[in-house]
């Protein structure tokens, strides 16, 4: 028999204690978090729309505006009718009773039929002045193709959105089903058990329902992007998982100290519960930063992340426990303790003996790996942003390649004036440099809308330069700029106005944090520094595989000549969360060690090899759930993925490995340097991450120890104990192990 164990002190092994002694109630509540977030949480999916504009820039303002004046460009649907020659009798009596059906409908504002240019196809536009008409009108374009044996492709911005939800909701979806199963049988090899590794997906699942809840709630109080969705979903099923497996290894190593399981829940909350909440912590402050930007799906992120982080420590802080409650005889222990002459602390050996020239050398390729975002071209993708395959992307195309006359113009400038002054406006605009031309392309009473067609890329540097004449040069009248080339414009003057203030956010919150766990300057500067460079890293190889289509049939993606403008500012945020957050959880191993009076080198050997296992899996966890996400159709979730796996790979190897040994070795005792004053504060303030563990009291026996794997009935009845209380179907409840 043990003897009774020593209480933990401190707010989380509070917790630990709680949700281990009420597990049935605490299961309970999350498995009804999770039916509400299946049932309810997904329609977060129907409430996004694109809003990746600059709120309260010039362009996102002309846009509105021409809205409210009845501008019904944005609301075109459009139909490309193909397979047969629009001259054949039955398509054309076809499309000509469509007409006069669409014509008839409530909210259709215009109808007009063109052709290509080659005259193999044409298509049929229906302007709206009520979007809820597209249903019907959708229905009525869809029966030409039936009535004439063509093919119809519908296309336009309410058609985009449609897809982009639906396409988006598919990827969230797949992503979690490719990273889902892989990352069990990973985690089956690094704990030698089935129950073990299936506690954290468990937590998964809680987190992630309980993220689509907060964001449906968000969605009705902010613009909710459709990319926001699969970022956030990544970010809570990344973050779960790599917590909980924190939490299931330290629970292992209590037991095979010979804790019970109560006393290995309570001691694992104190110790690795308080790691996830200092992570948390990190990860909150990088997505706080995007609070200072503007744009909807910054702040949107911003939001949801931090609502995600939340829910998602709050699920390893006490669905993860409970779960342990259940299943905490079924977890093997580890067999012998993690061995302090292993080959982490065998590499960091090697390290320290050319410390200089792996620094040098580990930075350079860092370097060289970020060259390459330093010619990235920013750019607002739409219909680009979906596979081919789909027929908004079908009908842009089209419409590129075939009708020029229906092309949406590079600029469009809105301006309150009578069309008269409007025309000579356009007309004087068709004489700049760069412009090919310019025209009226709406009116209405005080107002008109002048769309301007530039050389070049809608978005490229000449369409820039002409979006920046007009600003300079307004004709002496109210205009507003807005379009692709104005977004784009409107995009990098946010990120470079707010952007350096966000940086300072992050950077000096970060710095804090730091200091207040290490006491020092120099650990914090050099953390910062080398965060990054692993992120230029990520940034770079994006911008070759995105922009300049390096791996891109593997990948099964068009490269579009550049990266979707807000996507590195999330890359950036989210790398520099997760870098900081192994950062902390090694710079806290060999701060400890340092402050037991081990020397530089030997704390830094000792702080690698006791967690580079768990930092190394977390990580491998991570790269498979990115990846996993990476493998969706929608462009900009592909990015994302890819970058956030390589930032990951990349901080877990050459990062932890290679530069945090390396330097730390060059810097010696100088690693701990901090002015007077700063010392006294952190002797006041300064925290630590580990808790301080009372002793376990001596057994009368060893620990027995399970041989073999977990049956399914053990595991289908742990679950099933689990998610329905004993109590609610009239069994008595359980004794505390």
């Amino acid at each position: 028999m043990h003897q009774t164990s020593k209480r933990c002190g401190g707010p989380f092994a509070a917790v630990g204690r709680f949700s281990f002694r009420h597990r049935r109630w605490v299961a309970l509540a999350w498995a009804v978090l999770v039916v509400l977030g299946l049932v309810f949480g997904t329609k977060v999916f129907n409430a996004a729309a694109p809003s990746a504009k600059a709120a309260g820039s010039e362009s996102a303002t002309g846009a509105a505006m021409l809205s409210q004046a009845g501008g019904t460009s944005s609301d075109a649907l459009q139909a490309l009718i193909s397979g047969k020659s629009p001259a054949d009798a039955g398509v054309h009596a076809a499309v000509a009773s469509a007409e006069h059906d669409l014509r008839a409908l409530p909210g259709v504002a215009q109808v007009s039929d063109v052709r290509a240019q080659d005259g193999s196809s044409q298509i049929l536009s229906v302007q709206l002045s009520n979007p809820n008409a597209v249903t019907k009108a959708s229905e009525r374009l869809q029966a030409i193709g039936t009535e004439s044996g063509t093919t119809v492709k519908l296309g336009g911005n309410q058609v985009l959105q449609q897809q982009v939800q639906q396409q988006t909701k598919s990827d969230t979806e797949s992503g979690e089903i490719i990273a889902l199963p892989v990352t069990l049988a990973v985690m089956v090899l690094i704990f030698g058990g089935f129950i073990a590794a299936g506690l954290p997906l468990l937590g998964a699942i809680g987190s992630v329902a309980g993220a689509l809840l907060a964001l449906l709630g968000f969605s009705q109080i902010m613009p909710m992007d459709t990319s926001v969705l699969p970022i956030t979903t990544v970010l809570g099923l990344g973050l779960s998982i790599d917590y909980a497996l924190l939490m299931v290894n330290r629970f292992r190593e209590e037991r095979s100290k010979g804790a019970t399981i109560e006393a290995a829940v309570e001691r694992t909350s104190a110790t690795a519960g308080r790691t996830i909440a200092f992570s948390a912590l990190t990860v909150t402050v990088a997505l706080s930063g995007l609070f200072v930007l503007t744009s909807p799906i910054f702040r949107a992120v911003a939001a949801a992340g931090v609502s995600v982080v939340v829910i998602t420590v709050l699920s390893g802080l006490t669905l993860v426990p409970a779960l342990l409650g259940f299943a905490g005889k079924k977890i093997k222990p580890p067999k012998r303790g993690v061995s302090d002459d292993g080959r982490f602390a065998m590499i960091v050996r090697l390290v320290q003996r050319k410390a200089l020239p792996v620094a040098l050398a580990t930075s350079a390729v860092l370097i060289a790996c970020a060259a390459p975002f330093f010619s990235a071209h920013a750019q607002s993708l739409s219909t680009q942003a979906l596979p081919t395959s789909f027929s908004s992307r079908a009908v842009a195309d089209a419409v590129t390649a075939q009708y020029p006359q229906l092309a949406d113009p590079d600029v469009t400038v809105f301006m309150k004036a009578d069309p008269a002054l409007a025309k000579d406006y356009a007309a004087k605009v068709a004489t700049l440099p760069d412009v090919r031309s310019a025209q009226v392309d709406e009116s209405g009473p005080g107002w008109a809308a002048v769309g301007v067609h530039v050389d070049g890329s809608s978005q490229g540097a000449t369409a820039q330069h002409v979006v920046q004449e007009l600003r300079a040069d307004r004709g002496g009248m109210q205009t507003w700029v807005t379009g692709n080339a104005a977004d784009v414009v409107d995009f990098h003057h946010e990120i470079d106005t707010r952007g350096p203030w966000a940086l300072g956010l992050i950077v000096a919150a970060t710095f804090l944090l730091l200091f207040l766990m290490t006491g020092s300057v120099v650990v914090p500067i050099k953390a910062l520094v080398m965060n990054l460079l692993s992120l230029g890293a990520a940034l770079g190889v994006m911008t070759l595989v995105f922009q300049d289509g390096w791996f891109s049939g593997l990948l099964g993606f068009t490269p579009t000549g550049g990266l979707e403008a807000w996507i590195p500012v999330l890359v950036f945020v989210f790398s520099f969360g997760l870098s900081m957050d192994y950062e902390v959880f090694l710079l806290s191993r060999i701060k400890e060690l340092h402050d037991e009076g081990k020397s530089c080198s030997s704390a830094v050997e000792l702080g690698v090899q006791r967690s580079g296992r768990i930092i190394t899996s977390a990580a491998a966890l991570m790269v498979i759930v990115f990846l996993g996400f990476s493998s969706g159709r929608m462009l900009d979730i592909k990015e994302i993925g890819l970058a956030l796996a390589v930032a990951v790979l990349v901080d877990a190897t050459l990062v932890r490995m290679l530069l945090v040994p390396a330097t730390m070795s060059l810097f010696g005792k100088g690693n701990w340097w901090a002015p007077p004053l700063l010392r006294r504060l952190y002797a006041r303030f300064g925290f630590k991450e580990h808790a301080t563990l009372p002793p376990l009291p001596v057994a009368s026996g060893a620990l027995p120890v399970q041989r073999g794997g977990v049956g399914a009935g053990a595991v289908a009845a742990a679950v099933a104990e689990a998610v329905v209380p004993p109590a609610l179907v009239g069994r008595p409840p359980r004794p505390a192990a």
